[in-house]
């Protein structure tokens, strides 16, 4: 019986094309999440009224699908309460954004599937990562679902896209992201077991802040108390506690708090896992990546905070955690195989 193309075995060489492909791809997700975040900081994310994954494509192309587009928008909820009276004009510049970042996740889904394909068709799977290319293309499918249910949320009365579908979008993007690269470093220097201990911990951590960061996007807490590291007269804000159980989730305030310390102890916990790294024989490269990463990220989130989140530094703070998580992917991977 034939064997199957998945099933056979190549050296690094022969991977190395795989490999590539795979970091690249690791690159389009980072780009993608920052694009999403600056549709988040300009208000972009509710500006196409309608889900058309194949017809939508294309940008409107004409004057009277201009019309028929932007009727649309005037007639949502965002445009009464936020952008009544916007022109035509304004309306292109918010649906820019959004556009972008559509047809940049179709982008990313030909620039998985195409090559996916051929790879498998060539019999280039080396063997036992099959079904782990299966799985991040389901992922990435599902997560234009996650996005549309994300904006559902938005043409509400309330106007607004909800902070945990909002978290849940991020949090997709980000385990696909971590994925290409953990499968990516699998083939090329070979299989790693998962990260256990205070190596699980620290990505767990970093995680965590991104996810505090995700709920302060979702809730536009980072326009309130732009001062660092204090919260108006104290270190803790006069609103903490007041939602109740639901408060880390649902007080802006408190999300920026949490976002905060959370973000102290993912500094911390980077700089133990660089200094664990440095006592091995584990080249100190991505060590010392990760450690210029983390410390670069905490300042740039201060900064952004103090300056109350224009657009150019809130995108650059949203690139800054794509690079710290991959950085301590990286170096997890790199210690859990020395291990």
């Amino acid at each position: 019986m034939l064997a199957s193309p998945i099933q056979k075995t190549f050296s690094v060489n022969d991977s190395g094309p795989i490999v590539v492909w795979l970091l690249i791809m690791a690159l389009l997700v980072a780009v993608m999440v920052v694009i999403g975040g600056i549709t988040r900081l300009t208000g972009s994310g509710l500006s196409m009224m309608e889900w058309r994954p194949l017809m939508g494509t294309l940008p409107p192309m004409s004057a009277a699908e201009w019309d028929r587009v932007f009727a649309l928008y005037k007639a949502s909820p965002e445009y009464n309460a936020v952008n009544f009276g916007m022109d035509l004009a304004g309306f292109k510049t918010i649906f820019f954004w959004e556009y972008f970042h559509r047809l940049w996740g179709r982008l990313l889904g030909v620039a998985f599937a195409l090559p996916l394909l051929s790879f498998w068709m060539m019999g280039r799977i080396p063997y036992g990562f099959g079904s782990r290319f299966l799985v991040i293309l389901v992922l990435g499918s599902f997560q234009g679902v996650i996005g549309w249910w994300m904006v559902k949320s938005g043409l509400s009365e309330e106007a607004r896209v909800s902070q945990y579908r909002l978290a849940t979008h991020l949090v997709m993007a980000l385990l696909i992201f971590s994925l290409l690269i953990w499968t990516a470093l699998d083939i090329r220097d070979g299989r790693s077991p998962l990260p256990r201990g205070y190596t699980a911990a620290t990505i767990g951590t970093v995680g965590l802040t991104i996810l505090a960061g995700a709920l302060v996007a979702g809730m536009d807490a980072g326009l309130l108390y732009n001062e660092y590291p204090l919260m108006g007269p104290k270190l803790i804000p006069i609103e903490y506690g007041e939602q109740g159980l639901f408060d880390p989730f649902e007080n802006p305030a408190s999300a920026q708090f949490h976002h905060r310390w959370i973000a102290v102890l993912a500094v911390i916990a980077v700089l133990g896992l660089t200094f664990i790294a440095k006592k091995t024989n584990l080249s100190s490269g991505p060590a010392y990546f990760a450690m210029v990463a983390v410390a670069v990220q905490f300042l740039l989130g201060i900064t952004t905070l103090l300056h109350g989140v224009p657009v150019a530094l809130g995108g650059l703070h949203q690139a800054g955690a794509v690079i710290l998580l991959g950085s301590v992917i990286w170096l997890s991977h790199g210690l859990s195989r020395t291990r």
